[in-house]
């Protein structure tokens, strides 16, 4: 099945790349990556959604991949107002599937939105509140390198490798080399805006308290099918974590995907595309 390039111009100066599977007259279902990653980061999940009857679209966040970085630098809240922007020019209420920084940009775009402007939402290790250590620990991997990069894409790989020991290193760099581009000194740096992570790394802790407070303020009104898809070994949304958010909002249904971390879709991605076809035929089914 081939893919179809995408673009939206979410504001001046800043377009947005994605790329699609399947017949644009099917239930939409847009796909958004966690921060660093790219479209390429949830495998083969938009083909397999395609094939059972969705029309599926990975995006490519601004300052991240082949879409443009913020003119100004400033990434916060634009990502929710590029969300809604992609959906007013689809004119649908697609399923949004959020992964970390994707998941928070659809919880905020739909929770505070006062009309629905998902059809369900599928949040993908995230949580309104989370374990600082992990994420101190995803910080500390994408700082490593921003500077000076890698010599070659196996160095890359090795990284990766070190940081995510629990998953088996690729047979090609294909994926790989997606996340990264070869620069004039020889040599390949991550493909994201340096800008985005220090904006989170200053994020002081009474700034964290606010947009855990914002955050559960959003799920809380929610009125669209939601899901929690959690990786069974992640130390972001830990099952205490995960407890606490379904206890607050119990309307979202929630699911484990063991032997998956942070990164679920990459991790184990036939068992996540799977719990999410299952949701989506509950609450978003494709055409008969």
């Amino acid at each position: 099945m081939k893919s179809e390039l995408l673009k939206f111009q979410t504001a001046p100066q800043v377009t947005l790349i994605g790329e699609a599977w399947g017949d644009a007259q099917n239930p939409t279902v847009l796909l958004l990556h966690g921060g660093g990653q790219t479209r390429h980061s949830w495998g083969d999940t938009a083909k397999v959604l395609a094939e059972n009857g969705w029309y599926a679209i990975a995006i490519d966040a601004r300052g991240h991949g082949d879409s443009s970085w913020s003119p100004d630098g400033i990434y916060k809240d634009k990502l929710v107002s590029d969300l809604r922007s992609i959906i007013e020019q689809l004119n649908t209420a697609p399923a949004l599937v959020g992964a970390s920084m994707g998941g928070l940009t659809s919880l905020i775009a739909e929770g505070e939105s006062e009309k629905s402007i998902a059809s369900a939402l599928i949040l993908v290790d995230i949580a309104p509140k989370v374990e600082q250590k992990g994420v101190e620990r995803i910080f500390s991997f994408m700082s490593a390198n921003v500077d000076t990069g890698f010599a070659t894409l196996e160095e890359a790989a090795d990284a990766v490798a070190k940081y995510l020991p629990h998953r088996p290193k690729p047979a090609t760099m294909e994926r790989l080399s997606h996340n990264l581009r070869k620069r004039e000194d020889g040599r390949y740096y991550w493909h994201w805006d340096p800008k985005i992570l220090e904006g989170w790394k200053t994020t002081t802790p009474e700034e964290i308290t606010k947009n855990t407070i914002r955050l559960y303020d959003a799920a809380k009104r929610l009125k669209v099918p939601t899901l929690i898809v959690r990786g069974g070994m992640s130390d972001v949304v830990s099952e205490k974590v995960m407890a606490e958010f379904l206890d607050m909002v119990p309307h979202v249904e929630s699911v484990d995907v063991s032997g998956a971390g942070h990164m679920v879709a990459g991790d184990s991605n036939h068992a996540f595309t799977n719990a999410v076809i299952s949701f989506l035929k509950k609450n978003f089914p494709p055409k008969q």
